[in-house]
Formats: structure tokens, C-alpha cells, sequence
């Protein structure tokens, strides 16, 4: 019999994780169909609400599961990254705590690696989330898609189900990698099982809407700014000495983008630094 593992980031998840292990059971039965076993690795990511409670709940009831604690909030990608390594299945998927992403998935893409596939992917065909959020993946993954790489999905995706032989180039990767996009460029031919993104009816996303805009919003100032002068001249407004607004125009679009190249920089600078340090990627507190 083939093990199937399943690597669950949970971070303030207490109220979807009751409702996704019973969905979780009807998974493990479906692949015991398929004469397949289910593992289940759950890693609690400092969460401050009852979500180790609740784990510790399912492990009471299915003594199987893993559960791993990390001892403070360490991100969801070092979360999963930690999982892979209590991960011991012929394959491992990729879930999210949150419920929206249907578990049925990791059926449906087991039967992809049943039949061959060594790497399947989820991508998201819709989303029903808020329009901020909506607005800003499409954004990441358009420029992803004209940047990075343009067979990426449009929709993007998390949910994945890697062969063992692939988890360790995750598993071992570098510490600021974003994985989904890491997996994509190993050169593996994905399987696709596209979904609709569920809305989310338990808890709320962490993160934030100030979070997304952080890092953009004094270059958006300086652009509204200079734009502002720019009406004032289109509409017959003339104030100060003459060629004012457009020396005001290129100074605050100049300042915007000086803004944003250096948060790039910055970023990359930051990630170099975090690179070359021994500062470990998560710290397990314990395990169940």
C-alpha cells in the first residue's frame, strides 16, 4: 500500500479545523480505495487562538496524525517546509487549513500521480475572496506570468501533490524561495486539477490589507500628488511661477519610482542578508 501525506500549515485556524478533519476522513477513505494510506502532518505556526487544542482533538481521535508546533509564527512557507521533513509518504500534498481549498482535492490529484504524474498542481480557475485580495494576487501572478514565467497559471496555486523524489528540492531549498513557483520551475511537467477557490467562512485571513500596501504607499502619494498639479493646469487653474506644475509633476513621479526601486532593492538586500545567516527557518517547540 502507497502512503499519501498530507502537510497542513495552521495558523489561527481553531474554528475550520473540526469541519476539515471530517472532511479530511472522507479523503483518507476515498484513497483507501485506491489502496493508498493517508498521512497526516498538521504544523501549528505559532497560532495564538485554540488551533493546537484542536489538533491535539484530532489526534485523539485519529492517534496517527503528527502535529508540530513551532514555537512562535514563523510564515506559512516555513511552516510547509518544515512539515516536508516529518513528511515519510511515496508523495506528499500540499493543503491549506482554511477550508478554501476543497480536501477533495488531494484525491483528485492522487489519482494524477497514480497514473504517472510526478507533480500536480491545483491551479485556480475563480476565487471568491475580497476584491482587494482578488486585485492583488492577480497582479502578483500577472507579473509572475510576463517576469518570471509565462506558462505559470493564471490563477496561480498552493495546493500541490509532489512525488517523494521532488520533495527534497523543497524540502532543502533556500530559506526566502517562494515554493509554488520554486516547484513549478523544477522542469516537471504538471498535472492539472483546476478548482474554484471556496469563499472563506471560518476565521479571517492574516493577511492584512495594510500588509499588502506596505512599501507603496508613500511612492503612491508622491504620484497622486504630482497628478494633482497636473489637473490643476488642464482645467485652467494657474497658481506660483509658470512651468511650476511640470517641474512638480517630474519630481514627484521621479520620487515614486526612486521609492519603489529601492524597496526592491531592499528586498533583495534583506533576503541576501537572511541568506547568508544561520538564523534556522523554524524552530519545532514540540511534537505530538
Amino acid at each position: 500500500m502507497k502512503t499519501v501525506s498530507v502537510v497542513i500549515p495552521v495558523y489561527y485556524n481553531a474554528g475550520s479545523l473540526p469541519p476539515l478533519f471530517a472532511e479530511l476522513q472522507k479523503v483518507e477513505a476515498q484513497l483507501h480505495e485506491r489502496d493508498c494510506a493517508m498521512e497526516l502532518v498538521f504544523v501549528d505556526d505559532g497560532s495564538g487562538d485554540e488551533s493546537l487544542t484542536e489538533l491535539l482533538k484530532i489526534k485523539q481521535q485519529r492517534p496517527d496524525t503528527r502535529v508540530v508546533k513551532l514555537t512562535r509564527n514563523f510564515g506559512e512557507a516555513h511552516a510547509y517546509k518544515t512539515g516536508l521533513r516529518y513528511a515519510t509518504g511515496d508523495c506528499t500534498a500540499r493543503l491549506s487549513a482554511d477550508l478554501q481549498d476543497p480536501p477533495e482535492l488531494v484525491t483528485k490529484m492522487t489519482d494524477q500521480w497514480l497514473a504517472g504524474s510526478k507533480f500536480v498542481i491545483a491551479p485556480r480557475e475563480s476565487r471568491d475572496d475580497p476584491p482587494v485580495t482578488t486585485l492583488f494576487a492577480a497582479t502578483f501572478h500577472w507579473l509572475v506570468r510576463k517576469m518570471i514565467s509565462k506558462d505559470y497559471p493564471k490563477g496561480g496555486f498552493v495546493v500541490t501533490l509532489m512525488d517523494a523524489a521532488l520533495v527534497p528540492y523543497i524540502r532543502d531549498s533556500s530559506k526566502n524561495f517562494n515554493t509554488a513557483l520554486l516547484a513549478h520551475s523544477l522542469g516537471y511537467k504538471p498535472a492539472v486539477v483546476p478548482y474554484q477557490r471556496r469563499k472563506r467562512e471560518h476565521g479571517k485571513s492574516r493577511y492584512t490589507f495594510a500588509k499588502k500596501l506596505i512599501g507603496f504607499i508613500v511612492s503612491l502619494l508622491s504620484f497622486a500628488f504630482g497628478l494633482f498639479f497636473v489637473v490643476q493646469t488642464l482645467v485652467g487653474y494657474r497658481a506660483g511661477v509658470p512651468g511650476t506644475t511640470m517641474l512638480v509633476a517630474l519630481i514627484t513621479f521621479l520620487l515614486g519610482l526612486v521609492i519603489i526601486i529601492l524597496g526592491i532593492m531592499g528586498e533583495y538586500l534583506w533576503r541576501i542578508y537572511d541568506e547568508v545567516t544561520t538564523r534556522p527557518e523554524a524552530v519545532v517547540d514540540e511534537v505530538y
